[in-house]
């Protein structure tokens, strides 16, 4: 069972690195709110494992639901996607200050 807190980036990466996960951001993404039927139409993957894959999402703060009538309307929340490229810019900029450290100790040992 992993530790990571709620708020961990890491919970939104262990989300999205399930390939069916990450269309399903990509499609509410670009579509915005969806039924589970509309997420399902033209997949590969039945709209039972859409609906469990969705609540992977859910439990990762990525997306949340509401009833409309007799479906369940699906919507991104793009709060954990921002927290998570902040992340992922903080270790760029950690790697980008490594990296000119090293040239520059190369180039003064030159």
């Amino acid at each position: 069972m992993s530790s990571a807190r709620p708020d961990d980036p890491a919970t939104v990466f262990a989300a999205l690195g399930d390939p069916t996960r990450l269309a399903l951001v990509a499609r509410l993404s670009a579509h915005g709110p969806l039924s589970i039927a509309r997420l399902a139409q033209g997949s590969r993957v039945s709209r039972q494992a859409v609906t469990k894959h969705l609540h992977v999402l859910a439990a990762a703060d990525l997306a949340h639901s509401a009833r409309a009538g007799r479906e369940i309307i699906w919507q991104l929340d793009t709060r954990r996607l921002d927290q998570a490229r902040q992340a992922i810019g903080q270790i760029s900029h950690q790697w980008d200050q490594a990296l000119d450290k090293l040239r520059r100790y190369v180039e003064d040992d030159e």
